[in-house]
């Protein structure tokens, strides 16, 4: 078996084993980076991320008169994510995150050449303002996809001809090896040849994500407490299957809230998908009408985004199909419907600033034209009753009654009847909130019937849940260093990004405050990085 020996030994190519890798070589370090994939898909799901971080201090929000500081978001963020104050390491990422997130993220990355929006928005409020009691949301410009090839190009320069980076992909790392009680590398085979090979480092940094990409282990660890509804789409990785977790776990690691998971209610098959059950997460319009199976709406409270995506998704989990409609109309599409991810948001990803400008102040009918040509879930048509024919169509069903659908668009509507001082719906109040900060006005709808003249044809999008993140994971201190029994570091094992739940092994606790997870794979790889550097 061949022998490869370096200072560091990283597994997994996405940000947060990027970022390990890069501080490390600017440290003077020999590092193996393996990654299971292909090389054009090095990167990981930062590659294919939108690039929303949530950010505290930013110049951007002081231009914007926020008046954020550390403590304000570390309050959001406990009592959002319902994190127990004993949980004493993701407690102290959490502090560590807001009181680091604009040095150790936002200027690092602009000292790497990446630019934010100007635009800060305001998500996950929680859905009586205990989530975002400020506007936090900043949106790399040129999505994470830009921001991931910039630091591969750093990667590279950084390495040089002097040999320090030996990139390995297509290799999948099945065990890690030992030196008494410390650990001191790993067996990898190659998924080309099938060779095996040895790989030898004083330093092992965990890097591979989350467990979620396998929904046998989501489904595993699955809260009893929580509905599990029976069948979902795969946002996450495929290759984030919790191998490694349960490997370093055999070596005395201890997994961490593994059923915390990050899930979005709102996705869709991709029409090409790039693995089997891949799921698109749309971001849903605030507009549109959230269907039972039947066509009936979803509450007594309406399902609105925006404000509590955790509570969505057991709203979503919890109905007797597998699925939900979204009923909206032309108008609102135009306005409001998005696709998380830079392959949805081209605009943004290649940096056409005029182009983006005038998608938002005129409508983005490109992409509802193109979900309309490319997706069976993406269902228009002239009218109610055409439409209602068209979802039983999709599944294979008489489920959705034409009186049924149409009494359910004229329920809504009724509260326009009056005029604007005579509304008395949550979800038309919701939207009226919303619409008071400038960047979600851009990308709301004025609340108006949905059978108003004009605005149509009418659009129903088939819905189910999509797995995304694990906010589970391996338990870590403040220098990632991987943690066994009573707390005590395992020698020479380190672990970062998704696969420390982001810190600590669940520093956002029940709910992020989203945009939590690029952040998190800067930061812990950064403190990981700061670790191995300090060792003698």
């Amino acid at each position: 078996m061949a022998t490869l020996q370096s200072d560091v030994l990283v597994v997994g190519g996405g940000l947060a084993g990027i970022v390990t890798a890069l501080e490390l070589l600017r440290a003077g370090r020999r590092v193996a980076l393996v990654d299971r994939d292909t090389p054009e898909r090095f990167g990981g799901l930062a590659l294919w991320a939108f690039g929303g971080m949530a950010l505290v201090g930013t110049p951007q929000q002081a231009r914007a008169g926020i008046p954020d500081t550390p403590e304000r978001a570390l309050s959001d963020w406990v009592r959002f994510g319902e994190l127990d104050p004993a949980d004493s390491w993701p407690m102290q990422w959490a502090r560590h995150y807001v009181e680091h997130s604009r040095g150790q993220v936002y200027d690092w990355l602009v000292r790497e050449g990446v630019k934010f929006m100007p635009a800060v928005n305001w998500v996950e409020r929680g859905r009586y303002g205990d989530g975002n009691r400020l506007p936090r949301y900043h949106i790399v410009w040129g999505t994470a996809r830009h921001m991931t090839q910039r630091l591969i190009a750093a990667l590279l320069r950084e390495a040089g001809e002097g040999g320090r980076l030996t990139l390995l992909h297509r290799h999948r790392v099945t065990a890690l090896e030992g030196s008494g009680a410390r650990v001191a590398g790993a067996l990898a085979i190659d998924e080309t040849t099938g060779a095996e090979l040895r790989l030898q480092a004083p330093a092992v940094v965990l890097a591979m994500g989350g467990l979620n990409g396998s929904h046998a282990e989501a489904r595993a660890n699955w809260p009893k407490d929580r509905p599990l509804p029976a069948a979902m789409l795969n946002g996450a990785h495929p290759f984030a299957d919790g191998r490694l977790h349960h490997l370093a776990a055999g070596l005395g690691a201890r997994i961490t809230h593994a059923g915390e998971m990050w899930n979005y209610a709102a996705g869709f098959p991709h029409p090409y998908p790039h693995f089997p059950g891949h799921g698109l997460s749309a971001i849903p319009c605030k507009s549109a009408l959230w269907l039972d199976h039947r066509g009936e709406r979803i509450g007594p409270e309406p399902l609105v985004t925006g404000f509590d995506t955790h509570w969505l998704c057991q709203r979503v989990a919890a109905q007797q199909k597998p699925w939900t409609w979204h009923l909206l109309n032309w108008r609102i599409a135009t306005r409001e419907f998005a696709i998380s991810g830079a392959e949805h948001n081209q605009r943004i990803r290649d940096r056409q600033f005029a182009l983006f400008l005038k998608e938002t102040l005129l409508g983005n009918h490109r992409l509802v034209r193109q979900m309309a040509r490319q997706s069976r879930h993406f269902l228009v048509a002239d009218t109610l009753p055409e439409l209602a024919a068209k979802m039983n169509q999709l599944t294979c069903s008489h489920d959705v009654d034409r009186q049924v659908l149409q009494a359910t668009a004229d329920a809504f509507d009724a509260n326009f009847a009056s005029g604007e001082r005579l509304h008395d719906d949550d979800q038309i109040r919701r939207i009226l909130h919303a619409r008071k900060w400038g960047p979600d006005r851009l990308r709301t709808a004025k609340p108006a019937p949905l059978q108003q003249k004009g605005a149509g044809p009418f659009i129903a999008i088939q819905m189910q849940l999509v797995t995304r993140k694990s906010l589970g994971g391996l338990a870590t201190d403040l220098q990632s260093r991987v943690l066994g029994a009573a707390d005590q570091p395992i020698a020479g094992l380190y672990c970062v990004g998704e696969a420390a739940g982001f810190g600590g092994g669940g520093a956002c606790g029940k709910r992020s405050l989203e945009g939590t997870f690029l952040p998190g794979c800067i930061l812990t790889a950064r403190a990981a990085a700061r670790s191995i550097q300090n060792l003698q």
